[in-house]
């Protein structure tokens, strides 16, 4: 990676949750310089710029004609807002880190994408799992998924109810499976279900790729925890971790474990009880060692970190605008199999008692 001589000049336009995170990230990095925070909420938008010691704008208009310095931007306003906040900084060759998802339709982050590489501008999308130090590290391993299986579920939030839990949550799962299958998508098969509002707050999708790697994922906001975890079975290997403890193990496919494995399969055929064996304390299970790409590292610092190199150097972005094309494009396939699947001898668009208290049984399993 390029070194970058002197601090970049950034701002973050949406100072809301995530784009508070953005602020605050931003604001501890020697590379970077907080120059100012935008929101239409001009009492919000003073609050962060206070607590930054930047500048606060209501409008990306007064941030462009005030800070001529700038060179890189984090777009975390609703997502409806993307392409309206993004478009006058990309056109004035303004670098922008965009929050996940792209844009709220295919059509839309197509737009984006198209728009940015038409400009020659970087952007880059705030798919921010890509950077978990659990998930750099199983992507080093460089393997072949045959399946994978994902659950996000946690309890309800009441944040980004405009949107249903597949572009909430499941979209960084997507993004994710996407980058690892390396395979366009053949098959989806989903169902969802409805319970506090319009949108779907409880989603099982399947996924077939080309290459006849199948992934199942669930997502949930109605759970009564919080749970992130992604299993992949590959020829050479397993692989378990830990979104939220940016943990994991590996079990490979080496000599050891092979010839263990045929022994037990010699032994079962041969009609022997092993009921009393432990399978675990069979096989070499390890640690995945996060040291070897940066350690523990927070990801929205190493996710900053790359934009702004990126920025300065005016390379590929870590997360291109099609990734974030292809992540938009996955949850619209998944939504629309949760609206194409039939319910047999009912009303589909009815939610009783029961549906609610089934999904929020299946969500804490």
């Amino acid at each position: 990676m390029d070194k970058i001589e002197k601090p970049v000049d950034v701002a973050v336009v949406g100072v809301g949750r995530m784009g508070r995170h953005h602020a605050r990230t931003y604001h501890n990095m020697d590379i970077a310089n907080l120059v100012a925070v935008v929101d239409q909420d001009e009492d919000r938008a003073e609050t962060v710029a206070d607590e930054y010691g930047c500048k606060a704008y209501t409008s990306v208009e007064e941030l462009m004609a005030n800070e001529p310095s700038l060179q890189g931007v984090s777009v975390a306003v609703p997502t409806i807002y993307h392409t309206e906040a993004a478009k006058p900084l990309l056109k004035a060759g303004i670098a922008c880190l965009i929050e996940k998802p792209l844009a709220q339709s295919v059509a839309e982050a197509r737009g984006l994408a198209e728009y940015a590489e038409g400009c020659g501008t970087v952007l880059q999308v705030g798919h921010t799992e890509r950077f978990n130090p659990a998930v750099r590290t199983v992507s080093a391993m460089d393997l072949t998924p045959r399946y994978i299986e994902v659950d996000r579920v946690s309890p309800m939030t009441f944040r980004s109810l405009d949107v249903g839990v597949v572009m909430d949550m499941m979209i960084h799962d997507l993004d994710i499976i996407l980058m690892f299958a390396k395979s366009p998508i053949r098959q989806v098969d989903a169902t969802g279900v409805s319970v506090l509002g319009e949108q779907e707050d409880v989603c099982s999708a399947r996924i077939v790729f080309e290459s006849g790697c199948v992934a199942n994922l669930t997502a949930s906001r109605l759970a009564l925890k919080t749970e992130r975890k992604l299993r992949l079975f590959s020829e050479q290997g397993y692989v378990s971790l830990n979104y939220a403890s940016r943990s994991g193990i590996a079990v490979r496919s080496s000599k050891a474990n092979i010839n263990v494995l045929a022994e037990v399969r010699d032994q079962l055929g041969a009609g022997k009880d092993l009921s009393d064996l432990d399978y675990t304390e069979m096989i070499d299970i390890e640690e995945l060692d996060m040291d070897v790409l940066g350690g523990d590292e927070d990801p929205l610092t190493a996710q900053a970190t790359a934009f702004l190199h990126a920025a300065v150097n005016k390379h590929t972005p870590a997360v291109t605008a099609l990734d974030g094309y292809a992540a938009v494009d996955a949850a619209e396939r998944v939504v629309q199999a949760i609206k194409e699947h039939k319910w047999v001898g009912r009303d589909s668009s009815i939610i009783s008692n029961q549906d609610i208290n089934t999904a929020m049984r299946n969500s804490d399993s």
